[in-house]
């Protein structure tokens, strides 16, 4: 399965989750792709003591999940590319367009 997770909110514990569903889709052989938006895109800067956000993407990035945010929330925020490619509404499209399913959190 071709699973798509957007990602709406710096909230620590929403963003761990999101990351947590798209490491455990990862590790039962699914392909996973995180499109960051909105506050989303704030997901490097989120420092928490009970939800490491961090580690959690860190394992999703070295398990080959795909990363993609969004170049308008992030210029929005004076912000430059992190640890994913700036994208478009077009990618997201395309994501959306190509997986079998899609969840929001936000």
């Amino acid at each position: 399965m071709k699973l798509g997770i957007v990602i709406n909110t710096n909230d620590p514990e929403k963003a761990w989750n999101a990351l947590r569903l798209g490491n455990t889709a990862l590790e039962a052989g699914h392909d996973v792709s995180v499109f960051l938006m909105g506050s989303g895109v704030e997901i490097e800067n989120i420092k928490n003591e009970t939800y490491d956000v961090g580690g959690t993407l860190s394992t999703f990035l070295n398990s080959n999940g795909t990363l993609l945010a969004c170049g308008t929330c992030l210029k929005a925020r004076q912000q430059e590319g992190g640890v994913c490619p700036i994208s478009t509404m077009a990618d997201l499209l395309e994501m959306i367009a190509d997986s079998d399913k899609v969840v929001t959190f936000g």
